[in-house]
């Protein structure tokens, strides 16, 4: 069985523990194209926001894939659940030709077993991570909640959020990244440059 890991956070530039679980590189904006945001905020990155598929806030954008060195779905499904620190049932897959799919967005099945026979894998796992954004703001998730609580975050936090945000592809093209690529105190904030850690892939 060939399985692709599909990503568009930091997965891509911090494989972490999973870089022996993956052979050859990434293919970047060769995955599907899925609704990204970023709403949902990290305790693993200091509360800054990361971007997860949403599609009530998300605009869709490519997404990039690396094969697995697995062979069985199960294998891999808890090689990326342990590089994301994440619960299994929170890490999805698809296999085609099964019908055997786990998603939290079932509209976007159709989409990633398109895609799964359109490359010739075999199946699929993504990081499927809700949003949480009203949980820790108790404001619904708009472009300007998104910035306004940026804007409440200490600077260990702020300056984590600003390398997160500015690392993702250049093609991760969300309604809140627009709107901060044009936001003068967003873009008098300093990049800074330290070791990456995970939290969304």
């Amino acid at each position: 069985m060939r399985i692709a890991i599909i990503g568009w956070g930091s997965l891509l530039w911090d494989l972490e523990n999973l870089e022996p679980r993956v052979t050859g590189d990434w293919s970047y904006g060769g995955g599907p194209r899925l609704p990204l945001e970023f709403s949902r905020v990290s305790p693993k990155r200091k509360l800054g926001l990361v971007v997860i598929i949403d599609p009530t806030h998300g605009a869709p954008c490519p997404t990039s894939y690396i094969k697995s060195v697995r062979s069985d779905l199960s294998a891999a499904v808890s090689d990326l659940a342990a590089r994301e620190r994440a619960p299994i049932e929170r890490i999805g897959h698809a296999q085609l030709g099964t019908g055997h799919i786990n998603s939290s967005n079932p509209p976007l099945n159709e989409t990633l077993t398109a895609w799964l026979a359109a490359t010739g894998y075999d199946a699929c796992v993504w990081t499927d991570l809700p949003a949480n954004f009203t949980e820790h703001s108790s404001h619904e998730f708009t472009i300007e909640a998104g910035i306004a609580y940026l804007k409440t975050l200490p600077p260990a936090s702020l300056d984590e959020a600003k390398r997160y945000i500015e690392n993702a592809p250049g093609e991760t093209i969300t309604p809140l990244r627009s709107a901060l690529a044009t936001n003068a105190w967003w873009q008098s904030l300093p990049l800074t440059h330290e070791d990456e850690t995970s939290d969304a892939s």
